[in-house]
């Protein structure tokens, strides 16, 4: 039985119930989750293993990679600058980046690279992983790519690139990387333990990262096995020239050890993210109202950023996807608490998001990175707290 740390406020049980469900049916090995309302936590637990290898517990203060869910912290990042004035969505990227002019992408606007419908999903000839890690030649590489779409026609899941894509603009405009800017920014002003690049004295804390096999590996099983509402999905995996599969082959190798130190301390604004479930959901917070008297953007500038910009089918993923200037917006597949809310997923489990409507800001952290539809974790953290506050 795993012990379950922490507290939850009055109402709140059902999450504490189902967080620890979720190490008794569902896998968790090591997972925190936490929930403010109207600005003040009402949940903060955390339970399990954070490294199986050595059997160290997760604590309060365990550090945990959440892959695309830092793209909600990248988000903020850029509509602060939004709301500053430095930054005009509407503007040509190259009005910020005159290099990203090149190869017909001159009237390209920074919307849609935050919503992505820009084409840039990935690269002719990938880069050597030390190249995409020391950040300019990858930037050079996608001034100079080529879209891969008529730019604005379509969207499709930028899971990579993204953050290249907007950390430039970031960069070009604040005249700091995008990690140093959500630390000094947003991190420090609201205490958050999150890192966009995570400083070799932090490194300790981190959680090790374990991964599961799906029990049947869809791209091999006969076509005619496959479901019918399944079978363009599986299909566009098991061509090697698909964009889903591009997408996530912008480096040579494909593959990123997520665990390694290299990694972990560079800065990939589109999914190395590490932190803790509580600052997600403090960060969140502070997005919808005033944490602790911080908050990070006004409410017209809130509203602007989470107006849907892109939905329907994606052209990488294969399935319906929603997305505002940088933030998810619910699903059938990824519900939230309700139809205003907006926030990110992380590959394997993770989940940030702010639901205005019920003042809620939710964070789910994990080690266990599970794929695919039959991972529930998320989604029955998500639906206790929405039978909490409703």
């Amino acid at each position: 039985m795993t012990t379950i740390n922490g507290e939850v406020a009055p109402g709140f049980e059902p999450v504490r119930e189902a967080f620890a469900a979720n190490f008794t049916q569902h896998g968790d090995i090591g997972a925190a989750v936490c929930v403010y309302r109207h600005g003040r936590p009402v949940v903060d637990l955390w339970g399990g293993v954070a490294d199986p290898e050595t059997g160290r517990p997760w604590a309060r203060d365990t550090l945990q990679l959440v892959y695309s869910a830092t793209k909600g912290a990248t988000a903020t990042a850029a509509h602060m600058l939004v709301e500053r004035g430095m930054l005009d969505l509407d503007a040509p990227v190259a009005k910020y980046w005159p290099e990203f002019a090149a190869n017909g992408k001159a009237d390209i606007p920074v919307r849609w690279l935050l919503s992505h419908q820009a084409g840039l999903v990935a690269l002719d000839e990938p880069l050597p992983l030390s190249q995409a890690l020391a950040w300019d030649p990858m930037a050079a590489a996608l001034a100079a790519q080529r879209p891969l779409w008529t730019p604005g026609t379509a969207h499709g899941y930028h899971g990579r690139t993204w953050g290249w894509l907007v950390g430039e603009v970031i960069r070009r405009v604040a005249g700091r990387s995008p990690g140093r800017f959500f630390t000094e920014e947003i991190a420090g002003p609201l205490g958050l333990d999150f890192f966009i690049g995570l400083p070799a004295g932090e490194r300790e804390r981190v959680s090790r990262m374990v991964y599961r096999r799906p029990a049947v590996d869809l791209t091999t099983v006969p076509a005619a096995s496959i479901p019918e509402e399944l079978r363009e999905q599986v299909n566009a995996w098991r061509d090697p020239h698909s964009f889903s599969n591009r997408a996530f082959a912008v480096t040579d190798p494909a593959a990123i050890d997520f665990d390694s130190p290299e990694v972990q301390a560079a800065e990939l604004p589109s999914s190395n993210g590490i932190g803790t479930a509580r600052a997600l959901a403090r960060m969140y917070a502070a997005l919808i109202g005033e944490v602790d008297g911080v908050r990070l953007l006004a409410h017209e500038t809130l509203a602007s950023a989470t107006e849907e910009q892109a939905g329907g089918k994606d052209q990488v993923l294969v399935f319906p996807s929603r997305f505002s200037s940088g933030y998810m917006l619910p699903t059938e597949g990824n519900l939230m608490t309700g139809p205003n809310a907006f926030g990110h997923t992380g590959r394997g489990g993770s989940l940030a998001f702010a639901d205005p409507e019920h003042g809620i800001a939710f964070g789910y952290a994990m080690n266990h990175i599970v794929s695919g539809p039959d991972d529930v974790r998320a989604a029955v953290l998500a639906e206790a707290v929405r039978k909490s506050v409703v």
